[in-house]
């Protein structure tokens, strides 16, 4: 099966997208199928992976508010690659324009619309928030659902990175054909990876003695993350516990985060750590993953820090809410920086022992990258099956 994303959330310093992808490549190709990536860049230019794939990077402008991203301008060059790969099965996952000339598009292939984020969620709910209920928010851009069913009449098929953004559709209406939950590479992260120096040298750059309370954040400084939640609920927990933050990213909202915890030395901003090994042990080493997004649609970093051993203190709605068992996890509203600040000083109050033993034995459930992708590989196979045997595609709600 040859498989192509038209993905513009696929770039070169891009994160969770490009995280997924890569992996992805390698393990269609291990399972003897072939995933190709199609990506807007600054040129175009063919990349071979030595170790399965290819990525054909289409000449394109830059995205105006981050230039770790471009967007497509030029169908007809998508669609003729398209033409000359012939795939058994598209994939797109911008509702823009990719998600029309896609759709638009005339080739034998399966069209498969597969939703990574949901863009209701993460920009007017978090923006209008403090002036309007989530209900009403929803009736507000009822003709974003309205919009994206009817580009999604051109398709084959409607999926979702899991569980929580197929709910979000569901309730809106909207036709989901399957949730397929994202994996992880569980063999590079471990909880015996943990190294009690490290994290004995980390606190100190918290200013933090060893018996102190070492929380880490992974994930781009953009306003969906909620850093600044993050960031005040430490601070609150900060004035009862030794608690420190490490926050791993980068991206727009950098300059303020830094403003906001100037002259406080317990919270610290870290550069993305692209050393896979060096980055599997500083997450090991850690004593709880904290996460502000409530709009995260899978939250794959929840299910690194699990795979780690670590326990979790997220919001409770969202792809993170998913996988956050009472058992080892604690969570607050979103948003809300005082409920997240009692949710640190609720995980830390338990019985350490007990907590990371909970934790650890969570590490062995977390699904991988594998699985998620034979089973996508089973899905598209039944899916070209009933239409080679004349079954009509589902009607969409």
């Amino acid at each position: 099966m040859r498989i192509v994303d038209v993905n513009e959330y696929y770039s070169p310093t891009g994160g969770g997208v490009r995280t997924y992808l890569d992996r992805k490549m390698r393990i269609m190709a291990e399972l003897g199928h072939e995933l190709i990536v199609i990506a807007p860049f600054d040129e175009d230019r063919i990349e071979d992976r030595p170790d399965g794939g290819r990525i054909f990077w289409v000449k394109s402008p830059p995205l105006v508010v981050d230039r770790n991203y471009w967007l497509f301008n030029n169908p007809g060059a998508v669609t003729r690659l398209l033409d000359e790969l012939d795939p058994d099965v598209v994939e797109t996952s911008s509702p823009w324009r990719p998600a029309w000339f896609i759709g638009a598009w005339q080739g034998r292939a399966l069209k498969v619309f597969f939703a990574h984020n949901d863009n209701i969620g993460a920009y007017p709910q978090r923006w209008l928030a403090p002036f309007a209920s989530a209900e009403r928010i929803e009736r507000m851009f009822g003709w974003y659902t309205r919009y994206m069913n009817r580009f999604l009449e051109r398709y084959d098929a409607f999926v979702t990175n899991g569980p929580a953004l197929a709910k979000r559709y569901r309730r809106r209406g909207t036709h989901v054909d399957a949730a397929m939950p994202l994996g992880i590479d569980t063999a590079r992260f471990s909880p015996d990876l943990r190294d009690e120096g490290l994290r004995a040298s980390m606190l100190a750059q918290l200013d933090l003695p060893p018996e102190g309370h070492l929380l880490i954040g992974l994930g781009r400084h953009h306003r969906e993350k909620r850093w600044p939640v993050v960031i005040d609920a430490v601070e609150k927990a900060g004035a009862d516990m030794p608690v420190g933050l490490m926050l791993l990213g980068d991206g727009m909202q950098r300059a303020q985060l830094e403003r906001q915890i100037a002259g406080n030395r317990h919270i610290r901003l870290y550069r993305p750590v692209y050393d896979r090994e060096r980055f599997t042990r500083i997450l090991a080493s850690a004593d709880a993953l904290i996460h502000g997004s409530d709009q995260e649609p899978f939250g794959l970093v929840a299910s690194e820090a699990l795979a780690s051993g670590l326990p979790l203190i997220v919001p409770n709605d969202g792809g993170c809410a998913e996988v956050a068992d009472p058992l080892f996890a604690e969570t607050y509203q979103g948003g809300d920086s005082r409920s997240a600040a009692a949710a640190i000083r609720r995980l830390f109050a338990r019985e350490p022992a007990i907590l990371r033993a909970a934790a650890r034995h969570a590490a062995g459930q977390v699904l991988s990258d594998h699985d998620h992708a034979a089973a996508l590989v089973d899905l598209y196979s039944e899916m070209l099956a009933d239409r080679a045997g004349g079954v009509a595609r589902r009607q969409r709600a």
